[in-house]
């Protein structure tokens, strides 16, 4: 089975660098990798909702490289630092951008993502149209 991978501008430093794909097409299905909060400057907003927001957008502007949208997101995993303290912002800015219906979601909270300070990982498989 093949796949092809799905690499946007901004990650083409962690391709080359770390080889690390943030996305794969394979079987009409788009998995992508875990995406974090940080902004265009590859740092980390000190506002939680703000660093949530900027995940969000990421996985939307990858699914555009593909020409899918946040409707085609079949599943996700949310990977969370602090996963308690910070679920009620997290579901309220999710709301911000996924609509019914509602995919696939299993939340996990962990101790430390490799992207040191960051608070949450999100990772999407979406279904090619």
């Amino acid at each position: 089975m093949a796949i092809k991978t799905i690499v946007s501008e901004s990650g083409k430093f962690a391709y080359d660098r770390f080889h690390f794909a943030q996305a794969t097409e394979s079987n009409g299905f788009m998995l992508c990798s875990g995406i974090i909060g940080s902004g265009a400057d590859r740092k980390l907003p000190s506002d939680i909702k703000e660093e949530f927001r900027n995940a969000w957008k990421s996985i939307s502007q990858l699914l555009a490289e593909a020409g899918l949208g946040l409707e085609d997101i079949v599943e996700y995993t949310s990977y969370h630092v602090g996963l308690q303290a910070h679920m009620a912002d997290f579901m309220a800015v999710r709301d911000e951008f996924l609509k019914e219906p509602w995919p696939a979601w299993t939340a996990i909270g962990i101790t430390e993502l490799a992207f040191p300070g960051a608070h949450v990982e999100i990772r999407v498989t979406a279904q090619m149209s």
